[in-house]
C-alpha cells in the first residue's frame, strides 16, 4: 500500500547514506572482521566452538559429521552461508594454518599445497583440548550471554579463555577502513610474559619481549628480523617480520651438493611457490639455479640444484630469497576490539594486560557463582540436619497434617527451599550413614566457602590463583609438549650480496640497433658503418648504441616511465630483431623517447611538454619488472626530454621558438615527481632541452652540419623565464638535434 504524502519525510541524501554506511561499517568491524582482545575470536569462531560444545564434541568423545555442526551453527547462532562457517571450521583444523588447532578434524581438510578440503558431508570433527580451555567454566556464569538472532537461544558474548588465544593463534581480518593482522606466537613464551606482568605490573615492554621474543609460526621457518625492529613493532602495535624458509645443504658425490628446503614461510602455498620458482627459472631470473624438484610427502622437501659446484649455497639462497616467496614479510597490526567492543591498536603490554584483566573478572565471577551454589547447598543441608534431629516428628507431620509444608516451616523456622528438599527426600536417605555424610559435606562446603570469601576479599590471592592457572596452561601446552615446542627459530640475515646475472654472462662488445618502428637487435662488435643495415619495408634506422653484453639499457618513454632491458636478452643481429614492446609493457599510444646504457651514478635531465622537469639519478630509474618505473608524474602531458645532465648550463626552447639558458644547479634533483617550471609560455609548451658547458658554447644540429654559438650571454636568465628568439641558423624544428 502506497504511503500518504503526509507520511513521507524528506531527508538529505548524503546524510542518510552516511548514516547507513556508518552502521554497516560498525557492523563489519565489531561483528565480523576484528577479533576480541580477550579471547582472540571473531563471532563466527565463537559460535562454531560453542555449537560444538553444545553437541558434546569433546576430545574424548566421538567425531560428528561437519555438516551436522555447520547446520547447528547456521540454524541457531550464525544466520549466514554454510560455506563461510565450514571454511572457518576447516581453517581451525589445519595444523599448517593455525598454531594451536581448535578443531580436531577427521578426513580431508586440505593441504599446504593449497588443496581444498572435502565437502562437509564427508568430513568429521570434534573439539581439541585448546578449544576446551577457551571455554573452560563457561557454565559457571563467568561470561555474559546474549540472545541469538531469533531470540530462541543464547550465545556467549566472549569466551572465558583460559588459553591466550589472540597471541597464540593470531588473527587476520579486513574491515571497513581498518584491518588486523596478529601473527601466532608460542604459548609457553606468552605464559612467561603473563607471569612476569603479574609479578611486575609496571615492567618495561622490552622485558616482556625477552619473555616472548617473536612470532612462532605453524610452518616453522627462520625469523631474520633485527631485535630492535621486533621491539619497535610490539611497542607500537604495528610493524612487520621478515620470515625465511628453512634450508640445509646436502653433500653429494664428486664434490656436488644440493639444497633441501624443509620448511616454507607461513601462509605460502607450496604448489604456488614451486610454480613461481619454475617461472623465474624459465625466465632466466635465477642465474645461479640449475634445477628444481619437489620430493615432498607429508614433510616438505624441495630440492634446489646449483648451476655449478662453484656456486656458494649462501649466494644461491640469497638470490632466491630476493626474487621468490622463500622470504616473505609477515605484517603485525594489533587492531582489536577491547572489552567495551571498541576497535583500537594495542601494543604488546596492553594486549597481555587485557587478557589478564579478563581472567581476573572470570575468576571473580566464577568464585561468586560457586559461592552462590555453596550457600544454596548449605541451606538444604541445614534443613536435612533439622530433619534428622526431629525425624519422628517430621514423619508424623507428613503423615497427619494436610499442609505439612507450612507446619514444618512454622515449627522449625525453615525456608521454602529447605522444606521442599525435605519433602522430596527419598526414604532410603533416612539412614544414619546419610546423616554422617551430610555433616561431612556441610563441613567441606563451609571450608570452601571460607576460602572463596578470602579469595574475593584479597586481590593478591586472586592474582596468585590466576598465576597458578597460567602455569597449568604452560604445563599443558608449553614447550615440554609436542604441540608447544617452538617451531620458528631466530637468525641473522646473511650479508652476502646477491650475484647478478652479469657474473655469468660473457662480456662482449655489441652494437644496439633501434629502428624508427621500434624494432631492436644487437650486432656483435662495435660497428663503425651502419649504412648496410637492413630493415623492414617502410622502416629505417633511428639510433645505434655501442654497449657490452653485460650492460643494461634504460628505455625512456613518453608516458614518463623508464624500462630496463638486459643487453644479453636482446635478439641477435642476423634478422630484423624484435619489437621492443614485446620486452616491455609500453602502451600503444606512447613511444620510446630515448635509449641509454645504464651507468651507475649518472644523472639525467627529464622534462615534459608542459615545460616542467628535474634531474634524476640513473640508479633511481632502474626497473625490475616489465611494467617499468614511473619517473615523471604527468598531467595531460608527455615526457619529451631524457638527456644526460652533463655540463653546467641548460638550454630550453619552446614551441613559441623562444630560447632560454640558465644554470643547471637551478634544477632540483628528485627521485620522482612532476618537476619544476623550466620556461614560461604564453602559448604552447616545451619543444626541447639540452645540457651543455657554458664556456664551450651551445651547439645544435642543422642538417648534416653542427653549428655552435660561443656566447650565450644574450639568452642567459633565470629558470622559468620567457627567453628570447634563438640565434640565426637555429633549426626551424625547434630541436637541438
Amino acid at each position: 500500500m502506497a504511503k500518504k504524502e503526509s507520511e513521507i519525510v524528506n531527508v538529505d541524501f548524503s546524510e542518510a547514506l552516511s548514516e547507513r554506511y556508518f552502521a554497516y561499517a560498525m557492523s563489519t568491524i565489531t561483528s565480523r572482521s576484528l577479533p576480541d582482545v580477550r579471547d582472540g575470536l571473531k563471532p563466527v569462531h565463537r559460535r562454531l566452538l560453542y555449537a560444538m560444545l553444545q553437541l558434546k564434541l569433546e576430545p574424548t568423545s566421538g567425531y560428528k559429521k561437519c555438516a551436522r555442526v555447520v547446520g547447528d551453527v547456521i540454524g541457531k547462532y550464525h544466520p549466514h552461508g554454510d560455506i563461510a562457517v565450514y571454511d572457518t571450521m576447516v581453517r581451525l583444523a589445519q595444523s599448517f594454518s593455525v598454531r594451536y588447532p581448535l578443531v580436531d578434524g577427521q578426513g580431508n581438510f586440505g593441504s599446504v599445497d593449497g588443496d581444498n578440503a572435502a565437502a562437509m558431508r564427508y568430513t568429521e570433527a570434534r573439539l581439541t583440548e585448546v578449544a576446551l580451555a577457551l571455554m573452560q567454566d563457561i557454565e559457571s556464569d563467568t561470561v555474559n550471554f546474549r540472545p541469538t538472532y531469533d531470540g530462541s537461544e543464547s550465545e556467549p558474548v566472549v569466551m572465558p579463555s583460559a588459553f591466550p588465544n589472540l597471541l597464540a593463534n593470531g588473527s587476520e581480518g579486513i574491515a571497513v577502513g581498518m584491518a588486523t593482522s596478529v601473527p601466532p606466537h608460542n604459548v609457553g613464551e606468552i605464559c612467561d610474559a603473563l607471569l612476569h606482568l603479574i609479578k611486575s605490573p609496571n615492567s618495561h615492554l622490552s622485558t616482556l619481549v625477552d619473555c616472548m621474543p617473536g612470532p612462532d609460526f605453524p610452518t616453522g621457518g627462520v625469523l631474520v628480523e633485527p631485535k630492535e625492529n621486533i621491539l619497535k613493532a610490539y611497542e607500537t602495535g604495528r610493524g612487520s617480520f621478515r620470515l625465511r624458509a628453512r634450508w640445509e645443504k646436502e653433500e653429494l658425490s664428486h664434490g656436488l651438493y644440493q639444497i633441501v628446503i624443509t620448511e616454507i614461510p607461513y601462509q605460502v602455498q607450496k604448489s604456488k611457490l614451486i610454480e613461481k620458482l619454475a617461472e623465474a627459472f624459465k625466465a632466466k631470473k635465477l642465474a645461479l639455479l640449475g634445477n628444481i624438484r619437489d620430493e615432498s610427502t607429508e614433510d616438505i622437501r624441495i630440492i634446489l640444484e646449483p648451476k655449478s659446484r662453484t656456486v656458494k649455497p649462501e649466494m644461491l639462497m640469497e638470490s632466491l630469497f630476493k626474487l621468490t616467496d622463500l622470504e616473505v614479510r609477515i605484517q603485525l597490526n594489533m587492531n582489536v576490539l577491547d572489552a567495551k567492543g571498541s576497535p583500537q591498536v594495542m601494543d604488546l603490554r596492553e594486549v597481555l594486560r587485557a587478557f589478564l584483566d579478563h581472567r581476573h573478572e572470570v575468576l571473580e565471577r566464577k568464585a561468586k557463582f560457586r559461592l552462590g551454589k555453596i550457600d544454596h547447598r548449605l541451606e538444604i543441608l541445614d534443613g536435612f540436619l533439622v530433619c534428622y534431629l526431629n525425624l519422628d516428628e517430621v514423619i508424623r507431620i507428613i503423615r497427619e497434617e494436610d499442609e505439612p509444608k507450612a507446619v514444618m516451616m512454622k515449627k522449625w523456622k525453615l525456608s521454602d527451599v529447605q522444606v521442599d528438599a525435605i519433602l522430596n527426600m527419598r526414604l532410603r536417605s533416612l539412614r544414619r550413614l546419610e546423616e554422617i555424610e551430610i555433616k561431612t559435606e556441610h563441613a567441606k562446603l563451609s571450608a570452601e566457602k571460607k576460602e572463596l570469601k578470602a579469595l574475593l576479599a584479597s586481590e593478591d590471592k586472586r592474582w596468585a590463583a590466576i598465576a597458578e592457572e597460567i602455569k597449568l596452561t604452560k604445563q599443558k601446552f608449553g614447550a615440554k609438549t609436542a604441540l608447544g615446542k617452538r617451531r620458528t627459530s631466530f637468525g641473522d640475515a646473511p650479508t652476502t650480496d646477491v650475484v647478478s646475472i652479469e657474473a655469468f654472462v660473457e662480456k662482449e662488445p655489441i652494437t644496439v640497433i633501434l629502428s624508427e618502428q621500434g624494432w631492436i637487435r644487437a650486432h656483435k662488435g662495435h660497428l663503425e658503418e651502419v649504412d648496410d643495415l637492413k630493415f623492414k619495408e617502410g622502416d629505417a634506422l633511428l639510433l645505434t648504441i655501442k654497449a657490452q653484453t653485460t650492460d643494461k639499457l634504460l628505455v625512456f618513454a613518453t608516458d614518463g616511465r623508464c624500462f630496463t632491458i638486459g643487453c644479453d636478452k636482446l635478439p641477435g643481429g642476423k634478422g630484423m630483431g624484435e619489437p621492443v614492446r614485446l620486452m616491455i609493457d609500453l602502451p600503444q599510444e606512447h613511444a620510446i623517447l630515448s635509449l641509454r646504457v645504464f651507468e651507475a651514478g649518472k644523472k639525467y635531465l627529464v622534462a615534459s611538454s608542459a615545460g616542467k622537469g628535474f634531474i634524476v639519478k640513473s640508479d633511481d630509474v632502474v626497473a625490475q619488472t616489465r611494467q617499468g618505473k614511473q619517473v615523471m608524474n604527468l598531467d595531460n602531458a608527455k615526457m619529451i626530454v631524457a638527456t644526460p645532465a652533463e655540463g653546467d648550463a641548460v638550454a630550453v626552447v619552446g614551441d613559441n621558438r623562444k630560447l632560454l639558458v640558465f644554470m643547471l644547479n637551478e634544477i632540483p634533483e628528485m627521485k620522482r615527481g612532476a618537476g619544476v617550471q623550466l620556461q614560461k609560455y604564453k602559448d604552447g609548451g616545451l619543444s626541447d632541452a639540452k645540457c651543455f658547458t657554458l664556456k664551450e658554447g651551445l651547439t645544435w644540429q642543422l642538417g648534416q652540419n653542427t653549428r655552435n654559438e660561443a656566447s650565450m650571454t644574450e639568452w642567459m636568465g633565470k629558470r622559468a623565464g620567457a627567453g628570447k628568439m634563438p640565434p640565426n641558423g637555429f633549426p626551424k624544428t625547434n630541436k637541438f638535434s
